[in-house]
């Protein structure tokens, strides 16, 4: 049985949301506050099961009083201050924010990113097609995941998860500085000659599809990936006596990836290469 441990209570306080007097958990973000209020904030790079890193600057907010936005998935609500979701100086930032990703990253496997283009009107074929900041192929070098740069956002996730947040294997980092910054492996080696450990953690906060398993990258390729048709099915691997909690995601009887629920006290969403991509001798069929 895993022991959960137990968290001392935490008093409410209460702040102005929208105009509404709105009370949550002392430490509460403004963006968790958001969510309980069913008010949707776009983000890309907060993650439940990592610190925010501010890096997209998607999800701002205007706190009355400040000078500058406040990014809503790491700025903590406070007693008494005043909250604006969707004032116009809001609205705008993130319509250009995503203006700029869109104009300089290929979002067309980030989940809701046309939505949220078309909601807040953001134009980003207005800055041409010069504004691509990388054009290369995905790196295709070995069969358990794909690394596609032109789809990265440089929200350092897959850093902090490979780093001292989970992994502790710090197999990625930024190469480079400024405009020519990208992430990598350590030193740029190769990555049969990086640290990695392909236990795919990178791959599970990689919001926009940058990372992705081998299986899923050939599937897209083949325009056989259909994300409504899967089932997902929660059990516990089988490989060592841990107790991991695994997703199994099937699209027309096989496997296609494996995740972890965030939730799972064991994993945090967390598994080993066994756990992540041990799944294709299941269906690999003589």
């Amino acid at each position: 049985m895993t022991a959960v441990p137990l968290r001392l209570p935490r008093r409410l306080i209460e702040f102005t949301l929208d105009g509404q007097e709105t009370r949550v958990p002392e430490g509460s973000t403004i963006l968790e506050a958001c969510r309980a209020a069913g008010k949707d904030i776009p983000t890309l790079c907060q993650g439940d099961t990592l610190t925010p890193k501010n890096a997209c600057r998607v999800c701002v907010v205007e706190v009355a009083g400040a000078r500058t936005l406040a990014p809503a998935c790491s700025r903590r609500a406070e007693a008494g201050m005043t909250v604006l979701t969707g004032s116009e100086r809001a609205r705008h930032s993130r319509k250009v924010v995503l203006e700029l990703l869109a104009s300089a990253t290929d979002l067309s496997t980030t989940p809701r990113a046309d939505e949220w283009i078309k909601e807040y009107e953001a134009k980003p074929a207005r800055f041409g097609a010069g504004a691509a900041r990388v054009n290369e192929e995905p790196k295709v070098d070995n069969d358990l995941y794909v690394r596609d740069y032109d789809k990265c956002i440089q929200c350092y996730k897959c850093v902090d998860a490979c780093g001292e947040q989970w992994q502790n294997t710090f197999a990625i980092a930024v190469a480079g500085r400024g405009f020519d910054a990208r992430i990598s492996t350590e030193h740029d080696v190769p990555l049969t000659d990086s640290a990695c450990v392909y236990c795919g953690n990178c791959i599970e906060v990689c919001p926009t599809g940058a990372l992705s398993f081998k299986s899923e990258f050939d599937m897209r390729a083949a325009g056989t990936w259909d994300e409504r048709a899967q089932t997902e099915t929660t059990t516990v691997c089988a490989y060592c006596g841990v107790g991991c909690n695994i997703t199994l995601h099937v699209q027309e009887n096989e496997i296609v990836k494996v995740t972890s629920p965030h939730d799972s006290p064991v994993t945090h969403g967390n598994l080993c290469i066994k756990g992540r991509f041990g799944f294709q001798h299941v269906q690999n069929r003589v």
